[in-house]
């Protein structure tokens, strides 16, 4: 292994480096070993010997995966995979149930989200440009492999909605003045708005919103916790949806 090699490995920690070189890290033999079968494309693998084989997979030492690896425990094995493009052109939110993320800036909670949309079957994900970037390592690890199945999108995100409005697609989004999820009228398709953690949708986004919803504490007139995770609520309402199907 070359210094040039551990020094790359290094600079995809940051997004600037996972820009300048179209690639992100990727750990564990069960993520790499999905990703070995998915469409992307593994520029290289390091990995302690008889993990992996191929043309692909330079063999490294324990103390050298040690070095490379961007977790607090090393893994055995570390790829580095292309960064996928996807055509904001595809997303069908008029026939198909999409999320859209407002400034979601925590690693965990965004990897949480995606693995949420992969189970619920759920294609993409359109995010503001603040939101966190979905190959940051710690994001790609909390997604369990579901990045690799959900299509991410990063865009001007209040245009993306009004356009999407002025169409006629259902653009809901969770707010403390909504009518309550579990007795508004829901449709099959729609844009599904999640705001920030601590400041929830931003108000030139939540202009686009044209069906707030509410999700009630129980009982209704309990008065506990200010609001819910925004990983959380997204579970909450995609399951709403997915129920009503």
């Amino acid at each position: 292994m070359t210094k040039a090699e551990i020094q790359l490995v290094r600079a995809l920690a940051d997004k600037r480096g996972r820009t300048q070189h179209g690639l992100f890290v990727a750990e564990g033999e069960k993520l790499i070993g999905e990703l070995r079968a998915s469409h992307l494309r593994i520029r290289k693998i390091f990995a302690l010997e008889g993990v992996f084989e191929g043309p692909e997979v330079e063999p490294v030492s324990p103390r050298d995966m040690e070095r490379l690896s961007q977790l607090k425990t090393a893994n055995n094995s570390l790829a580095l995979v292309e960064i996928p493009r996807h055509d904001l052109g595809t997303v069908h939110a008029d026939e198909e149930l999409v999320l859209a993320l407002d400034e979601v800036q925590n690693p965990g909670n965004l990897g949480t989200i995606v693995r949420l949309a992969d189970w619920f079957g759920i294609g993409d994900i359109v995010c503001s440009p603040g939101t966190a970037d979905c190959f940051n390592p710690k994001v790609v690890q909390a997604t369990m492999g579901a990045i690799l199945r959900v299509r991410m999108h990063y865009t001007d995100l209040p245009r993306f909605l009004a356009e999407a409005a002025g169409r006629g697609t259902p653009v809901y989004g969770t707010f403390l003045e909504g009518d309550n999820i579990y007795d508004a009228p829901l449709t099959r398709g729609g844009i599904v708005v999640m705001g920030n953690e601590g400041r929830g949708v931003t108000p030139e986004t939540a202009r686009t919103v044209t069906r707030k919803l509410f999700i009630p504490p129980y009982p209704a007139d309990r008065h506990g916790s200010e609001s819910l995770n925004v990983a959380m609520a997204t579970g909450i309402v995609c399951a709403e949806f997915r129920r009503r199907r």
